[in-house]
């Protein structure tokens, strides 16, 4: 297994690892939250493995309301860059719905 301290990924060759203070701090929300998040489906993630001038680097992209951030790390798990997005196309519930945890 493969670890980056720096970073807080690891990657087993198979599975990738990520620290929930990195994906909190991308997504603007406490680490403590982040878990239960994931497990109620209100945080859900995808990883793309990059190919032609991108192989060797993977694309892991966590979602939660109208955000995305995108992590991109190398195949030692190393980030590479990071980049935040929102999505205006997310309806969020009922108008003037608020976020909850």
């Amino acid at each position: 297994m493969v670890t980056s301290s720096h970073s807080r990924i690891d990657f087993d060759g198979e599975t990738f690892s990520v620290d929930a203070a990195l994906i909190a701090e991308s997504l603007g929300i406490e680490p403590a939250i982040v878990q239960p998040l994931m497990r109620k489906g209100r945080i859900t993630s995808r990883c793309e493995r990059g190919i032609d001038e991108d192989a060797g680097r993977y694309r892991l992209t966590f979602f939660h309301g109208r955000l995305r951030a995108h992590l991109v790390v190398d195949a030692n798990g190393k980030l590479i860059s990071r980049s935040i997005q929102a999505n205006p196309h997310v309806r969020l519930r009922g108008r003037g719905a608020r976020r909850r945890f």
